[in-house]
C-alpha cells in the first residue's frame, strides 16, 4: 500500500470532487446489505467494501475530515462507483472476498501469495485404484485427502503409503500396456496388481488400508498388520512376516514426519497473525484426520494503520474464498466481525464452521506454535528483505541508476539450430524473485533466420512493452521496470535499445550481461549504452546477485523450451485432421500401431475401426491420400 498519502490541502479539489460523486451516489443507495465498489477515472477498481446497510456504511465517506489519508485519496480518487445488493449481510462478505481476490483493488488487505493446495487422491474410476498427488479442480472421480501445506508433504507420504500399502502409482495408459513388473515392484513399493502379482480382492483390501489410515484411523491399521505379522511368523511364513514388518515401519515413518498431533484435534486449521515495524505474517497450520500436514506463511499487503482485527478477517475471507473451510478454525487474533466471519465460512462450507480462540489446554499450545513460527518467518523475511534492499541499493550504484530499482526484468531465449525458440522474462524485486510476473514468449516470426538471436530478442521485447503501453500507459500499475537485463553483450544491447527507441520508450535503463572469456562465471561484463564496458571485483555481493538473476532466466527459458520440445515431440499426424479428437486418435493407434500405418491404410481397414464412420474414414484416406 502507498505510504506518502497527500495532505488534504494538496488535495482538495479532487477530494471535493470525489465527495461529490458519492454523495451523487447516495442518493439511490438502499439500506439493504451489499457490496460497493469504489472506481477511479480510468475505470480500476480502487476499492471493494461490504456493508450490512449501504446507504449508512458509503454515508461516511461523505465526511472526510473524519477518515484517515489513506480513504481520504481513495475518496480522492473516485469517479465513479458500482453496488451489488445482497440477501444477507453473510452473502455480502463471501462477495466481497471473492471480488478482493478477483480484482485486487489497491486499497484493500490483499492475499497476493496465494496458491492452490495439494492433495493426495486415491482413485475411483479404475478397477485398480491408483494413489497420487493432486493439485486442483477435484474432477476425477476419487478420494480426496489434505491440503497438504507443500508438494514435499505430499511426496514425503506417497512414498511411505508406497512402502505401507503397495498401491500403484502408474498411469492407466501405462498400467494397461505393462507385460512384467516394473522397479516399483522389484523395490517393494508396489504389488503389481498391472500384472495380476496381487489378486483383485486382495489389493482392494490394501486399497481401504489406505483409505482407513489417511482418513485418521491408523491405530487400528497397525494393529492388524501387527496381528498378521506374528500369525505369519508363527507359521513360520518369515517373507510374508518381513514385508508386513516393513510395512509397518513405513506407517511409522509417516507418523514420526507429523510434529504436532493433538488427540484431541480431528480436522482444523490454525491461523496465528504476528505483527511488527508495520509488517504482518499470517502462519497457517493445516490438521487433518488427526495428523499436522503442514504449514505454509503468508504476507498479507495492507495500510500502514490497519489493525490485527481488520487484517484477521480479510485473510481468512479471501482464504477461505476457494478453498473449503475446515470444521475448525483456531486464530490467536479475533477478526473484525467473528460472527459474520463464521457464519460467511460455515455457509461456504455447508455446514457449520467453528472460529475459536483457544483460552486453555493443548489448543492453546497448537496456537502458540503458529504465532512462534509467524514471529521467526516475519524476522526471516525482514532481514532478507534488508539484504535484498541493500543488494538493490549496489544495483543502482554499479549502473549510475536514481534509486535502487523496485523492479528488475531479465530476459533470455533459447533454441536448438532454430526450431522450438522461445523468450523468457524474469522479475525481481525489493522482496525477491516474483515468480507469479515471470512470462514465457513463442517466437512466432516466420521470415527471421533460424537461430537469429537478435530477431528473437527484438520480437520478445517488442511483444513485452507493446502489451506494458497498452495495459499501463501511464506507468502507475507496477506493470514497468526500472531496469532490463539482456543476456549477451553490446549486440543484444543495440537490439534491445532499437526496440524501445521504436516504441518511444526512453525512460527504462538497460543492461547486457556478456560472460566473460571462455564464458567464465565470475569475468562478466556488463554493457551500457554511452558507456565502456565495466566488470565488477569476483566477490563483488552486487556480482553475485546479477548472476543468481541470469542463471534464473537461463532456467527457465530452458525448462521452457524442453516443455515445447517435449510436447512437439509428442504430437502426431493424426493432430492435423480435421475431426480427430483423443478418442479417435487413441482407436486409430491401437488399431494400427502408429500415425504412419494409418497414414498408409486403406479406406476399407480405415472403416473396420471401431468408432470410425465411413464420413470420418474417408475423410482421413483423403487427407493422407490428397495428392493420389
Amino acid at each position: 500500500m502507498p505510504n506518502d498519502f497527500p495532505s488534504e490541502s494538496a488535495t482538495a479539489t479532487p477530494l471535493a470532487s470525489g465527495v461529490k460523486v458519492i454523495m451523487a451516489f447516495l442518493a439511490t443507495l438502499p439500506g439493504t446489505p451489499g457490496v460497493y465498489r469504489m472506481i477511479n477515472a480510468k475505470g480500476d477498481v480502487l476499492y471493494v467494501g461490504k456493508a450490512k446497510s449501504l446507504r449508512k456504511r458509503v454515508v461516511a465517506y461523505t465526511r472526510p475530515d473524519k477518515q484517515s489519508l489513506r480513504i481520504q485519496r481513495m475518496i480522492a480518487e473516485t469517479s465513479a462507483m458500482e453496488v451489488v445488493t445482497t440477501a444477507t449481510e453473510v452473502e455480502a462478505l463471501l462477495l466481497e472476498s471473492n471480488l478482493i481476490k478477483t480484482l485486487g483493488p489497491r486499497y484493500n488487505i490483499l492475499l497476493k501469495d496465494d496458491k492452490s493446495f495439494p492433495h493426495i487422491l486415491l482413485t475411483r474410476d479404475h478397477d485398480w485404484p491408483q494413489v497420487v498427488k493432486h493439485r486442483g479442480a477435484r474432477s476425477r472421480k476419487g478420494e480426496y485427502f489434505g491440503p497438504f501445506a507443500s508438494a514435499g508433504a505430499v511426496n514425503q507420504t506417497l512414498a511411505a503409503l508406497q512402502r505401507a500399502f503397495l498401491l500403484r502409482s502408474c498411469t492407466d495408459s501405462v498400467f494397461a500396456s505393462r507385460t512384467r513388473p516394473c522397479l516399483l515392484f522389484q523395490i517393494k513399493r508396489c504389488s503389481a496388481p498391472c500384472v495380476e502379482r496381487i489378486g483383485h480382492a486382495d489389493y482392494m483390501e490394501l486399497v481401504e488400508g489406505a483409505k482407513d489410515f489417511l482418513s485418521g484411523r491408523s491405530q487400528r491399521i497397525q494393529r492388524q498388520l501387527a496381528a498378521a505379522m506374528e500369525a505369519a511368523s508363527e507359521a513360520m511364513e518369515y517373507e510374508q512376516a518381513a514385508v508386513l514388518r516393513d510395512r509397518i515401519r513405513a506407517l511409522a515413518r509417516i507418523q514420526a514426519h507429523q510434529d504436532i498431533n493433538p488427540a484431541e484435534v480431528e480436522e482444523a486449521d490454525v491461523v496465528a497473525l504476528h505483527m511488527a515495524a508495520g509488517q504482518v505474517c499470517i502462519q497457517v497450520f493445516f490438521f487433518r484426520s488427526g495428523c499436522n500436514y503442514g504449514n505454509r506463511s503468508y504476507f498479507p499487503i495492507h495500510a500502514q494503520d490497519a489493525e490485527p482485527e481488520e487484517i484477521m478477517a480479510a485473510f481468512l475471507g479471501q482464504f477461505y474464498a476457494d478453498k473449503q473451510p475446515p470444521a475448525e478454525i483456531m486464530v490467536n487474533v479475533d477478526p473484525a466481525e467473528a460472527t459474520i466471519v463464521a457464519r460467511a465460512l460455515s455457509e461456504k462450507a455447508g455446514r457449520k464452521v467453528t472460529l475459536l480462540r483457544p483460552q486453555r489446554g493443548d489448543k492453546v499450545k497448537l496456537v502458540e506454535h503458529a504465532a512462534a513460527n509467524a514471529r521467526e518467518a516475519l524476522g526471516r523475511r525482514m532481514a532478507e528483505s534488508g539484504a535484498q534492499r541493500k543488494l538493490l541499493e549496489g544495483v543502482a550504484t554499479v549502473f549510475g541508476l536514481e534509486a535502487p530499482p523496485a523492479r528488475i526484468e531479465v530476459y533470455d531465449n533459447s533454441h536448438i539450430q532454430g526450431s522450438d525458440a522461445v523468450g523468457a522474462m524474469i522479475v525481481a524485486g525489493p522482496d525477491g524473485l516474483m515468480k507469479s510476473a515471470y512470462r514465457k514468449f513463442t517466437i512466432k516470426s516466420t521470415d527471421m533466420a533460424p537461430g537469429d538471436d537478435f530477431a528473437m530478442m527484438r520480437e520478445v521485447l517488442t511483444r513485452r512493452f507493446k502489451r506494458a503501453q497498452k495495459e499501463d500507459p501511464d506507468q502507475d500499475k507496477g506493470l514497468w521496470p526500472d531496469l532490463v537485463l539482456i543476456d549477451g553483450g553490446q549486440g543484444q544491447l543495440n537490439a534491445t535499445l532499437e526496440v524501445l527507441a521504436e516504441l518511444g520508450i526512453d525512460e527504462v535503463a538497460v543492461v547486457g550481461v556478456a560472460k566473460g572469456p571462455d564464458r567464465n562465471a565470475g569475468r562478466e561484463r556488463f554493457f551500457m549504452a554511452g558507456r565502456p564496458p565495466l566488470s565488477l571485483e569476483s566477490r563483488d555481493p552486487v556480482l553475485y546477485f546479477l548472476q543468481r538473476l541470469r542463471d534464473e532466466a537461463h532456467r527457465f527459458v530452458i525448462g521452457t523450451h524442453r516443455a515445447k520440445r517435449s510436447k512437439g515431440l509428442s504430437q502426431s499426424q493424426l493432430d492435423d485432421v480435421p475431426g480427430i479428437g483423443a478418442r479417435r486418435k487413441k482407436a486409430l493407434l491401437h488399431h494400427f500401431g502408429s500415425a504412419r500405418e494409418v497414414a498408409s491404410a486403406s479406406l476399407e481397414d480405415l472403416e473396420s475401426v471401431e468408432g470410425i464412420s465411413r464420413t470420418m474414414a474417408r475423410k482421413i484416406h483423403d487427407h493422407f491420400h490428397s495428392d493420389t
